[in-house]
């Protein structure tokens, strides 16, 4: 390789060698005790996308390990381990961060780092040396990473105190990944827990809580008494020559669809024509929309738009006609699981679904009064944008991790 290739595109203050060439077996050491008991400690599993978890958490009710886990390998914290086994030729490596001693099977050989910085040597190992962990395993099927294979394998690292620097750098920004993912996910539980809560139940006519002052029973409307449903008629469909890259009339499609909302840079355009061809879903900021193909039931409120827009095949606008349907609440409730276990059970078609108007105008609309409507849909809708935004943190942080590793490493 050549010397302008061993040296990462950026780098801590300080530091200017090429990084050096080194076997794995020169970095890690093995770890070969094993148990003499049945669970003498508690039994890991090394998963993909969670690292090292509990084998009782990771498996609920379907823990594997109910045998005789006698001579399995001890996996101290600190210590990293492999499945040496893939399906896909992707191999990840792990490290037990979570308890002081647990026991994982024969499969998975377990190491520590020698003569190199742990931190760095989780990120080097599962990034930028994809393609010699693929060379390394054998097998047509079922691809097999012997460990000794394993340690015959080049990798290049720097010297060991710019290591540190890196691996606590990633260090600290998977921290924070961890902690936005784990804010996005009870963010997540509490609106799945407030649906459940504020919205009655089993024909009940009052939910479990309410806001204060509210106390009257909930009335419940078919879908038909208190909005209209509007789509494109067949002899109206586009060709797919009439999808603009730009324009000023946006096309929106049931792909454009992203957690309840319209991703307007996805949208493609149509010609004013088109536009002005049917002005029941010509769509405005607050429009309700639902597709009716393909991916069924998936609800969206309509906002930031900056120019006109008009439907496609396969999307429904929700139009209200009830003075007393709050349209914020009426798009909460049609998108909580309400209409998704009511569409599933209805839905017509073989491979390709298809929701029917005449399917959607029976779903059961459960409200109560107007100024109560109002209040839950402020509410799940400051709920929807704090999980939003929990969402594109942990996103950004995610794309931070990615252009490091691709900047960082060679």
């Amino acid at each position: 390789m050549p010397e302008r290739e061993q040296k990462p595109q950026i780098r801590f203050k300080g530091f200017s060698d090429v990084w050096e060439q080194n076997k794995v077996s020169d970095v890690i050491e093995d770890y070969i005790e094993k148990t003499v008991a049945q669970n003498q400690y508690p039994v890991l599993t090394s998963s993909q996308q969670q690292g090292i978890v509990l084998q009782s958490e990771y498996f609920a009710d379907r823990q594997v390990t109910t045998n005789n886990n006698v001579g399995y390998y001890v996996l101290p914290k600190g210590y990293f381990t492999y499945r040496s086994r893939s399906d896909t030729d992707i191999f990840v490596f792990n490290r037990n961060n979570i308890i002081d001693k647990g026991i994982i099977s024969y499969y998975y050989p377990v190491f520590k780092s020698k003569n190199s910085d742990s931190n760095f040597l989780l990120r080097r190992l599962n990034y930028g040396i994809k393609r010699q962990l693929s060379m390394a395993a054998e097998g047509t099927g079922q691809k097999v990473l012997a460990h000794n294979k394993f340690k015959t394998i080049q990798i290049n690292i720097p010297k060991y105190q710019e290591q540190i620097k890196i691996g606590t750098l990633f260090e600290h920004i998977d921290s924070l990944i961890t902690l936005y993912q784990r804010k996005y996910e009870k963010l997540k539980n509490v609106k799945k827990s407030m649906l459940e809560k504020m919205f009655p139940k089993n024909k009940n006519k009052n939910p479990e809580i309410r806001f204060k002052g509210f106390s009257a029973p909930w009335e419940e409307h078919k879908l038909s008494s208190v909005a209209t449903m509007h789509a494109r008629i067949g002899w109206q469909n586009l060709r797919t020559s009439e999808f603009l890259d730009s324009g000023n009339y946006y096309l929106i499609t049931g792909t454009d669809f992203i957690d309840g909302k319209i991703d307007l840079k996805t949208c493609h355009f149509v010609e004013k024509e088109r536009y002005d061809q049917d002005k029941n879903i010509q769509i405005k900021n607050g429009s309700i929309l639902i597709t009716k193909d393909g991916t069924l039931g998936k609800v969206a409120y309509v906002e930031g738009l900056d120019k006109p827009a008009t439907l496609n095949a396969g999307v429904f606008n929700v139009v209200i006609i009830d003075k007393n349907m709050e349209n914020k609440y009426l798009f909460q409730y049609l998108k909580a699981p309400f209409l998704m276990d009511y569409v599933v059970k209805r839905a017509t078609g073989g491979t390709i679904k298809h929701l029917n108007q005449n399917i959607l105008v029976d779903f059961p609309v459960i409200h109560p009064s107007y100024e109560e409507q109002t209040k839950i849909g402020v509410f799940f809708s400051k709920l929807d944008d704090l999980i939003a935004l929990h969402q594109r943190k942990l996103k950004m942080l995610q794309n931070i991790k990615k252009s490091c590793l691709e900047k960082m490493f060679v």
